[in-house]
């Protein structure tokens, strides 16, 4: 029979240490020293009341859920090899779908493809993309770009930028060229 009990805890963090208290039992006491900005509990300190750091459920799909949705057969050579103290001698095997992880695998099916251009003169409609920081530098020293297509002439033009929140800049400045070199050719 499995039976489920809340246990409440304060946890209080400061500049160098974590305190984490049992708000009914006052001596359950453990205490988490700041290094590299992370606080490290000492664990080996009280082993006989680390009570509140076990579980007694040997759900397999419940290990799954707690071990960042970890493959099954990864769960069975952690436990194959000892390689986490403590983890229950479960046989997990994969009988069902995880919600969860279904749908952290789903990817969106692509758009169907237009024989029809939709737009009846160029620059009535622009599709952009903006993307970066990408790892290698351009000629310019930019690791941005703002990739602009014309939808009727899919003609395509990139613009390099240094930082992200340069794009809006460089669509002005563009739109300006563009607006300029319309207003020459009627006058032309």
């Amino acid at each position: 029979m499995l039976v489920n009990y809340v246990i409440e805890v304060r946890v209080s963090f400061d500049s160098q240490k974590c305190v984490i208290k049992h708000e009914h039992e006052k001596d359950i006491e453990h205490v988490g020293f700041r290094e590299n900005n992370v606080y490290m509990l000492d664990l080996k300190q009280k082993s006989d009341d680390n009570q509140c750091f076990r579980s007694k459920d040997n759900d397999p799909w419940l290990r799954h859920k707690r071990i960042a949705h970890i493959n099954m057969e990864h769960l069975n050579k952690l436990i194959s090899k000892d390689l986490v103290v403590g983890l229950t001698r479960l046989k997990f095997e994969k009988d069902k779908l995880c919600d969860a992880c279904q749908t952290g695998k789903q990817t969106r099916a692509s758009f169907k493809y237009k024989n029809i251009v939709s737009t009846t003169q160029p620059l009535q409609l622009l599709h952009m993309d903006l993307f970066g920081p990408s790892r290698v530098m351009s000629f310019g020293g930019s690791y941005y770009a703002l990739v602009i297509v014309d939808d009727y002439s899919r003609y395509t033009l990139t613009l390099f930028i240094t930082h992200k929140k340069d794009a809006f800049q460089a669509f002005r400045k563009l739109a300006k060229v563009i607006q300029i070199r319309k207003i020459s050719k009627l006058f032309l």
